[in-house]
């Protein structure tokens, strides 16, 4: 029995070693290639989301208007002084563990280790004080923005949760796992470095759980035209009869358009079938070097209005509705002033998601976006044509850095855990390039000038964009916590748009408050108010509370601008714009 116990030992041994060098080769290459991502980013060759110049002058700022008020850095001094003595006396089991919040450090373990005990509250002690010395900041100025996003992201860091010797849950992994986590944890990195060519791209979701298609997008259409810019996709229908003027929904294309068609219980797609509407989606492409000198006013031409011509064939109605989440919200905007400036109203009635009309409250996505950082971006896409996926990815992921990357740090490096499979982050991985033309113009002109609220300062094809004119009756859903398009800066709309306007005010987030299907497990409820007052803050205090999804209060809103009923249509097998391809398509695969 000991011969055969040794011999098992012995062979654990010789693996793990022989793994061991396998990952050590591997480390060396990866490291080579991690220098390699560096160097280009320090040369210039490779664009990157930080500026070191611009944030140094932040933070310059910051320490003069700090130092020239001493009032305000005794406080802090104070404030710094109290906190840390709440961690000592922590220490010795003077304060309670019920006042931890943080999912960081939900495990029992931080609180039956007085060690890991100790680290922690020291840990949130500073934290608190920098939040508190953040919060004495001015608002308005962005370079006080910068300082404190960028000082977040290194308190972030700084969490004794992220690192193995103070983490007590994933030391606990490592003996009794003896030290097949660590080895799977480094293995984990190894394939992250390697997938990014040198850049950590962190895995956030098992990504061979979903297929495009066949897990995920899996409502029955047929793709019935595609340019070089979009696929355009009809569904089959689930009612006898129909609402006569169909709907077009336009999705934004930083990210592939079947977040409006996940799975089938929580698919807008599939919901609005459901309801007796004539459904056509937007496919857009993923843009290569071909697509540099594609702009704005080309998304709106070859997009939603080449979709509108073709809908226009295929029902026979003069007239449609629309949908745009998040930037294809923006271009239905701007295509509506288009439109209200050459005497077309071939639209029924728009309904925009997740949508800025007006840009002078970005949030946090601020601290990106700027004049320096657009001539920046400007020189990478001159050479490459477009702007990767994965910046704008890395952005998205820094806005909400504990849960998007620094939970995964956790579970995928210091515990050796693979991310589980959860469809939404999955399709949050699959974002778009962006093309140069594109989203230099985007930037400047409806970003930094804030153009598309300010009457004839946006051009596209010649005519000068006034939203202030439009007529059409339109339906706009904001989210309370949406961290990409604030809520304040999406009420405005209330007041630009020259016609009838219903706002919603959703719960949630820029994802979860939008894809928040009606079912019993519907988590967030909506805000409704009959009159729009100026103030956001005054609008949230008025208006009613509703419990569920607001999915089913929209389709109400358009069943009252369209009673009238037709066969259901079905997409063609002949004729001009017969099947392509069964949906979701090729444009929405391409890598």
């Amino acid at each position: 029995m000991n011969d055969e116990m040794n011999s098992a030992q012995t062979t654990d041994i010789a693996e793990q070693t022989e793994r061991l060098a396998r990952l050590t080769n591997r480390a060396m290459l990866a490291t080579a290639q991690m220098q390699g991502h560096v160097a280009k980013q320090a040369s210039g060759a490779e664009y990157s989301l930080m500026d070191s110049e611009t944030l140094a002058k932040a933070y310059g700022s910051f320490w003069t208007d700090i130092m020239t008020d001493p009032a305000k850095l005794m406080d802090i001094q104070q404030t710094v002084g109290t906190e840390m003595m709440a961690a000592w006396q922590s220490m010795f089991g003077q304060t309670s563990d019920a006042r931890v919040k943080d999912k960081r450090f939900k495990d029992q373990s931080w609180s039956d280790d007085p060690i890991a005990r100790s680290y922690r509250d020291v840990f949130l002690a500073f934290d608190r004080a920098t939040n508190s010395l953040l919060d004495r900041l001015p608002d308005g100025s962005k370079a006080h923005m910068r300082v404190s996003f960028y000082t977040r992201q290194m308190v972030s860091a700084l969490s004794p949760s992220n690192f193995l010797m103070t983490n007590p849950a994933a030391r606990k992994e490592l003996m009794d796992t003896q030290g097949e986590s660590l080895l799977a944890g480094l293995e984990n990195l190894l394939t992250d470095l390697e997938r990014g060519d040198g850049r950590l791209d962190i895995a956030t979701n098992d990504d061979t759980a979903f297929e495009v298609g066949v897990d995920l997008a899996t409502t029955k259409g047929e793709v019935i035209f595609q340019n070089d810019l979009m696929q355009l996709i009809q569904y089959y229908p689930t009612t006898k009869q129909q609402h006569a003027t169909p709907i077009l929904f336009v999705p934004s294309w930083i990210n592939k358009f079947y977040i409006l068609d996940m799975k089938p219980e929580n698919s807008l797609i599939r919901f609005a079938l459901d309801q007796g509407h004539s459904v056509f989606v937007i496919s857009w492409v993923n843009p290569t070097r071909d697509h540099a000198e594609k702009d704005f006013a080309d998304y709106m031409t070859e997009g939603p209005l080449a979709a509108l011509d073709v809908i226009r064939d295929v029902t026979g109605e003069e007239k449609a509705n629309i949908l745009g989440f998040c930037i294809g919200g923006i271009l239905v905007t701007a295509m509506l002033g288009y439109l209200q400036g050459i005497g077309d109203d071939r639209i029924a009635s728009a309904t925009t998601l997740a949508t800025m009309v007006d840009f002078e409250n970005v949030g946090e996505i601020g601290v990106f976006v700027d004049n320096d950082r657009l001539d920046s971006m400007r020189h990478h896409t001159a050479e490459k044509g477009y702007l990767d996926a994965h910046h704008l990815q890395d952005m998205f992921s820094m806005l909400r850095e504990k849960d998007l990357i620094w939970s995964f740090v956790e579970a995928n490096y210091l515990r050796g855990q693979k991310p589980r499979a959860f469809d939404l982050l999955s399709w949050n991985s699959d974002s778009t390039r962006l093309p140069a033309a594109m989203l230099l113009w985007y930037l400047e002109k409806v970003y930094l000038e804030n153009g598309l609220r300010k009457p004839n300062a946006l051009e596209l094809k010649g005519v000068k964009i006034d939203i202030t004119k439009i007529k059409t009756p339109c339906f706009v859903l904001a989210t309370q916590l949406d961290h990409i398009a604030p809520w304040q800066s999406v009420y405005p709309a209330t007041d630009f748009l020259g016609g009838e306007v219903e706002f919603v005010l959703g719960g949630s987030g820029h994802i979860a408050g939008v894809i928040n299907p009606p079912a019993e497990r519907a988590k967030y409820g909506y805000l409704t108010s009959a009159s729009y007052p100026a103030s956001p803050d005054d609008f949230e205090a008025q208006a009613e509370k509703h419990e569920g999804s607001w999915w089913p209060h929209w389709a109400a809103w358009l069943d009252a601008r369209d009673s009238k009923m037709v066969p259901a249509r079905t997409p063609a097998k002949k004729g001009k714009n017969k099947a392509i391809e069964a949906a979701p398509g090729s444009y929405v695969k391409a890598d």
